[in-house]
Formats: structure tokens, C-alpha cells, sequence
């Protein structure tokens, strides 16, 4: 039985792919391409001639068996249009079918826009969501911005230079204190990060071009809501313990971050009589 190889390959410079991935896609049997084109030139340029078929999110439920097929008699290697695979693309479904029907899969790591934007952006990352393209509605995309605000860490998402300026104007609105970068044509000739706030981004790109990907700072995360239940356990075994209500009052709020008065309901309801 085959391997099925998930190989990533250059996002922008043709120099960026490994030695590793050279020699699974001049050593499989097929190579299952989402843009046959971009994988030409690529093969062309080391001189490799693997066999190779398209696997795109239009085709991939009629190739998915033809693949599995292949499979049964040697390795196959999966890339995408550019970076790594079954991540935003169909390659995901081509994976979870390879597994499901007893083939082995593995990685062969290489260049990711997502994580060579969040290297040049410069702005806390130190967990992120990548969220692969941002929504096109506007409402939704104006909860998942808010959403943002409302977390420690950074979002990650590709952008189309057609609704780049429309989604920093949302941006703008959302949370106009926010950093962002704003990669575009990442390791490529014109590569360009800018960093700022949405609005000066805005000002900034006044007709973009390419490939995008922003990162966007995270905000300030909000405590979790006390765990009120567990709260007023504690209360009541304070209270069989034997301890004051002013003792158990400053161990109960600097634990659980409960104000006053909401202490004396707790401390209240934790006994029927007396206060300890």
C-alpha cells in the first residue's frame, strides 16, 4: 500500500521549497495538484516528471476514488495551489478518505503564508486563530471582528485585494485602536507588509494587488464568569469549618472575583442560619 504524501510547496519564490519535498514528487507514482499549472512549473524547475492530475474542490468526489486507486499500488503526493495543503482547500477531504481507508499519510512541512505573515507582522501572536478567508457578509463578519476584541490572541485570515479596503473599512469601525499587518504578495517580487491601524491601512492601499493575508492584534481577554455554583459549595463548608463571614469574604471574592454584595447573597444562601 502507498503513502499519500501532503506536501507543501512554494508560496511565491520557487527557491523556498525543501529537499525533502523535491524528492517525494520526483519518487511518487502521481501527484494530485489543485492548480496542475502552478505544480508544471514548479516540477519543471527542478526537472522532475512525475504524473500528474488536478484535484480541485470542483472534481475532488469523482477523484477522491480514482486517488485511492492509485494509492493501492504506490505513493501519491498532494499539494495545493501554493503553501500547504488541507488548510482552506480541498486537500482536507482527500486526507480524511486516504485515512479512512487504511493508508498511511504524512507531512512533508514547507512554507505557510499564515505563519510567514505572523513572523514579519511584528504584533502579539503568541496563540492566534487562523480562520482561513474572512466572511463576506458583513454581519458576520462584523461578529467575528467583534469577536476579536473580546480575545488575547491574534486572527489570521486571507483577504482578496477586490474586498480588501471594504473589509478594513469594517475593520475601522470594529476596532480602530487595533494593530494589524497587511501581507501581500508574501516572498514574491512585489512582497509588502504594512503594519498599522485598519485606517491607515486604508490610506495606504488605494488599489491592492494579489495575494493577502492580515493578522490582526488580540484584544484584552475577559475574566471568566465566577463559578457561582462552586462558589457557594465553598461558602457552605466555610461555614462548617467555622469561619467568619469576614474571613470567608476575602477568600471567596479574591477567588472568584465576586463583588460585595453578591458575596452576601453566596454567604446567605450557603446557610440557613446565623453568620458563622
Amino acid at each position: 500500500m502507498g503513502t499519500l504524501y501532503v506536501v507543501a510547496t512554494p508560496i511565491g519564490n520557487l527557491d523556498d521549497v525543501s529537499l525533502r519535498a523535491l524528492r517525494v514528487l520526483g519518487s511518487v507514482s502521481l501527484v494530485a495538484a489543485e492548480d496542475t499549472r502552478t505544480a508544471a512549473i514548479l516540477l519543471r524547475r527542478h526537472g522532475l516528471k512525475p504524473p500528474v492530475v488536478s484535484y480541485t474542490d470542483h472534481n475532488r468526489r469523482s477523484r477522491i476514488p480514482q486517488i485511492l486507486e492509485r494509492l493501492k499500488e504506490g505513493d501519491v503526493a498532494l499539494v495545493s495551489d501554493a503553501g500547504t495543503p488541507a488548510i482552506s482547500d480541498p486537500g482536507v477531504e482527500l486526507v480524511a478518505a486516504a485515512r479512512a481507508a487504511g493508508y498511511a499519510v504524512e507531512a512533508v512541512p514547507g512554507p505557510s503564508a499564515v505563519v510567514a505573515a505572523l513572523s514579519v507582522a511584528g504584533l502579539r501572536a503568541g496563540s492566534f486563530r487562523f480562520v482561513g478567508f474572512l466572511p463576506r457578509a458583513q454581519g458576520e463578519l462584523r461578529r467575528l471582528l467583534q469577536d476579536t476584541a473580546a480575545r488575547a490572541e491574534a486572527l489570521v485570515a486571507f483577504e482578496s485585494p477586490a474586498r480588501l479596503r471594504k473589509t478594513l473599512s469594517l475593520i475601522a469601525e470594529a476596532r480602530p485602536d487595533a494593530r494589524l499587518a497587511v501581507c501581500r504578495e508574501l516572498t514574491k517580487v512585489h512582497e509588502e507588509t504594512f503594519v498599522g491601524t485598519a485606517a491607515e491601512a486604508l490610506a495606504h492601499f488605494s488599489a491592492p494587488r494579489g495575494e493577502v493575508v492580515i493578522v490582526i492584534e488580540g484584544g484584552e481577554a475577559k475574566a471568566p464568569p465566577p463559578d457561582e455554583a462552586l462558589a457557594e459549595a465553598e461558602a457552605a463548608e466555610m461555614r462548617r469549618l467555622g469561619l467568619t463571614r469576614q474571613q470567608a469574604q476575602a477568600l471567596l471574592q479574591r477567588r472568584y472575583k465576586l463583588g460585595r454584595r453578591r458575596f452576601y447573597e453566596l454567604w446567605n444562601q450557603a446557610g440557613a442560619g446565623g453568620e458563622g
